[in-house]
């Protein structure tokens, strides 16, 4: 052939049907018999056939790109979530535009927004964890565009997806205490985060019903670097503890460091417990007792819960919780 673009006309005649057999392939339209769609896709795949996404955009008044927000993505939760969503926006026939905010302000927001609603997006995706960026400012500089937040804002009223980090606090807590441990330190993530503080408020809780509560709780940035000082001060002024909770396997890192320099078995003298199992956590040296989050899960049904408000803008807000899993190894024993 040419070096013209192919058509769905070249396909049909390349493989022996019609026009509107092509197109419902390319649609996906369900009702194809299998053998035919399988000639369909090997005739696309042999001509180079690329849908016109201009025309199709014009003719179903949508752009089949979504836009992402994000924040915090140099963070593994924030980085794994935008990652998982672009794979479920691409296996829905959906390219995910991302800009990225620096901050809470008004201003970057606005940037930000401006930028996403240039290429005149379906819908929105924030992944937008701080409690000081306001969703009101969001919904007001976007107007009525579809969206879903990743990550569960207590009364959101917009549609979120998120893991349960509430119930991720709760599963540590459970566990510490069927091990026996009732002196345990926290070391918790950034106060201003949703997540760290939904961990917090699970942990805490739960401990008290159990007639405890942490002897003491020192809050880092998610960086190991953070982690490793923390641990370093509250060794340096003597608070005794057979148990660590620490927010994430990051954090979690710095800390294993810091009691080892201080000779602090783990789990002998210390049992240590992170959140996010990050790969690296079943090679750590003990390998770390953690809180699974599923990711791949967050982004198809993120993605799920924007179509769904695309198709039905008027629908009422739907919170979804993925439940999370303790993955236990052997940075954890029952107290001496």
């Amino acid at each position: 052939m040419s070096d013209r673009r192919a058509t769905l006309h070249d396909v049909a005649r390349h493989c022996s049907v019609s026009y509107q057999t092509v197109s419902r392939v390319v649609n996906n339209h369900p009702y194809v018999a299998p053998e035919t769609r399988e000639r369909v896709l090997k005739a696309i795949d042999e001509l180079g056939y690329r849908p016109n996404r201009a025309a199709q955009s014009l003719a179903a008044n949508q752009s089949h790109v979504l836009g992402m927000l994000t924040f915090g993505i140099e963070n593994y939760g924030p980085a794994q979530v935008m990652i998982h969503t672009e794979q479920a926006a691409r296996a829905a026939g959906y390219d995910l535009i991302f800009v990225h905010t620096p901050d809470s302000r008004v201003e970057s927001l606005r940037a930000a927004l401006n930028r996403l609603l240039h290429w005149q997006v379906d819908g929105l995706i924030l992944i937008t964890p701080l409690t000081n960026i306001s969703l009101d400012d969001v919904r007001s500089l976007s107007g009525d565009y579809p969206m879903v937040q990743i990550g569960l804002e207590r009364g959101a009223s917009v549609p979120s997806v998120g893991v349960n980090q509430h119930r991720g606090g709760e599963l540590v807590a459970d566990y510490l205490l069927s091990l026996g441990h009732e002196q345990i330190a926290e070391l918790a993530g950034p106060d201003d985060w949703f997540d760290a503080a939904e961990r917090h408020h699970g942990f805490v809780t739960r401990l008290g019903k159990a007639n405890t509560a942490p002897v003491a709780t020192v809050h880092g940035d998610w960086s190991s670097r953070s982690g490793y000082h923390a641990i370093k001060t509250l060794i340096a002024a003597g608070t005794h503890f057979t148990a660590l909770f620490c927010a994430n396997d990051q954090m979690a890192i710095g800390a294993l460091q810091a009691l080892s320099e201080a000779g602090r078995r783990v789990p002998e003298d210390v049992s240590v417990i992170g959140f996010d199992d990050i790969p690296e956590a079943a090679y750590l040296i003990p390998p770390l007792t953690t809180v699974r989050q599923d990711f791949a899960a967050v982004g198809q049904q993120g993605i799920a819960g924007l179509l769904q408000r695309i198709a039905e803008p008027d629908g009422e807000p739907q919170q979804t919780h993925i439940e999370p899993t303790l993955i236990e190894r052997q940075s954890t024993a029952p107290r001496k």
